[in-house]
């Protein structure tokens, strides 16, 4: 009789599991279909694993290859492609307006909760409406124009740490030096001396302080966080898969960020930077978020331009027609590294056209800021209803042949008068982003770069080393993870400088 007993459990058991198989792969199967055929945005072209399922999406998302597959979509499918079952990605011209810009009538479309984290805190990157107006109001005193003369010193100082350093190195030899390990010294200690009252101590050591390492990999560590929680009842078990190190590097990261900050907070000073306003005793201003404020500043101000000066640097040394005509222009206007401030970098045409060209063929954040809406919406790439994610990539619009001639080419020209290339359409490189949550670093970026490329080439001549070939062919979380860029640097001689 037991042995009956037995053998009748073991049977229910075995129909019971195989009914739940069978049950879960007509469950599985109906979602696949209903994604493919019936969905709302069933009549947006796409690759069929991305219109299916997630499995495409997060596939070229942890490969670090999301924003060039996408771009490649774009080839294929058009100005709007489906690269999920839920989310759409467009390179329309109207794009920036309809998804980020400012509409009247009409509140924004709200940010993506999967992508926009904010550990429990806010910050002027996550906020909310009304709040976010408030952290943004107590944050663009830091960053206007006249904050911006008011820091110039400060700037100037790490320039000149920085000219310098690889003067240094030039006397010591002829070997290569590695420009996205001197910019990222340099960006770094900037933003440390503007947002923490104290810089990271890397261009005098040569050397990453610890935190700089943590920030480097942050961006990627979120993408397998992220990943992890687009399939919410497994998020947990998903969540075992991730390498321990990720989750080292994340506890890390906010632990300095909260040491930093909290050093910034405490002290009593009168002087301006970034975070001036929000110090004061009146702000309304949490220390949570001001912990929250301290960790975006830190990364997108210092990473995104390292890698614009980065980029431009790789395009100009790859093209060295360009070159000569940029360092013409800067060796022309100066006599002395003195004259060379934020006003009179300014009148430097070709400089800033090398810039913008560097955020477009090699944009600062080359994935996307997702959006998501909340009601059924008509824009211009066609309808989009309630609960679909959409966004902008910046690689596929900068790199679209639909708004560029030659848009894999460095040519600075593009943006000046004198050239026949059609199309052109530069509205639709937008580096800052648009709307009311547009990048507030626009300013500080712009003379960072300006100032801090006109005097490398007012003092050095840049040599491309053909073993950089191919350079940008690199891997992006959002951010670049960007290789070592060997250039060979020598002093420029007294008679170059016109």
């Amino acid at each position: 009789m037991a042995s009956l007993a037995s053998t009748f459990v073991a049977d229910v058991f075995l129909s019971t599991l195989l009914i739940l198989v069978a049950v879960s792969a007509i469950y599985l199967l109906g979602i696949l279909v209903y994604n493919i055929y019936f969905h709302p945005l069933s009549a947006y072209p796409g690759p069929l694993l991305a219109r299916c399922s997630r499995i495409w999406y997060i596939n070229s998302l942890l490969r670090g290859r999301l924003p060039f597959d996408v771009h490649t979509l774009h080839l294929c499918y058009g100005e709007t492609v489906r690269i999920a079952p839920d989310e759409l990605s467009c390179i329309n011209p109207g794009a920036w307006k309809d998804i980020y810009g400012h509409r009247v009538g009409k509140g924004e479309v709200p940010k993506d909760p999967m992508f926009y984290t904010s550990a429990g805190v806010d910050s002027v990157f996550y906020a909310p409406g009304e709040r976010h107006g408030r952290l943004r109001r107590l944050l663009s005193h830091g960053f206007s124009e006249k904050a911006m003369r008011e820091q110039e010193a400060t700037i100037q100082q790490y320039i000149s740490i920085f000219i310098q350093r690889l003067r240094e190195l030039c006397q010591q030899g002829d070997e290569p030096v590695d420009m996205v390990k001197w910019y990222n010294f340099f960006t770094f200690d900037v933003i440390g001396d503007l947002a923490f009252g104290d810089s990271f101590g890397c261009l005098a050591t040569s050397t990453y302080h610890p935190w700089v390492s943590f920030i480097f990999n942050i961006n990627k560590v979120s993408s397998f966080f992220r990943a992890a929680q687009y399939y919410k009842p497994l998020a947990s078990l998903l969540s075992l898969l991730i390498p321990k190190r990720f989750s080292e590097i994340r506890k890390n990261h906010w632990q300095m960020t909260r040491q930093r900050a909290l050093r910034r907070w405490e002290m009593h000073t009168k002087r301006t930077d970034l975070v001036t306003r929000m110090t004061d005793p009146d702000s309304g201003i949490t220390i949570h978020e001001f912990i929250a404020n301290s960790s975006t500043l830190a990364i997108a101000g210092s990473d995104t331009t390292a890698t614009v000066l980065s980029g431009t640097t790789y395009y100009l040394a790859k093209n060295p027609d360009k070159l000569q005509k940029l360092v013409r222009e800067i060796r022309s206007a100066f006599s002395c590294d003195e004259e060379i401030n934020m006003g009179s970098v300014n009148q430097l045409p070709y400089l800033l056209a090398c810039l913008d060209e560097g955020m477009r063929i090699y944009p600062p954040v080359a994935g996307n800021l997702p959006r998501r809406t909340k009601v059924p919406e008509e824009l211009d790439c066609g309808f989009v209803p309630a609960n679909t994610t959409i966004s902008v990539f910046n690689y596929a619009m900068c790199h679209s042949p639909q708004h560029f001639a030659r848009p894999d080419d460095f040519i600075p020209e593009r943006w000046l008068d004198d050239h026949d290339l059609e199309p052109n359409n530069k509205s639709v490189v937008q580096p800052f982003s648009v709307g009311m949550r547009n990048c507030l670093g626009r300013n500080l970026a712009y003379f960072e770069m300006r100032l801090l490329l006109a005097r490398l080439l007012f003092h050095f001549d840049l040599e491309w080393i053909p073993e950089c070939e191919d350079w940008e062919k690199q891997r992006a979380f959002n951010l670049w993870i960007r290789k070592a860029l060997q250039v060979r640097l020598k002093l420029a001689r007294p008679s170059d400088k016109v």
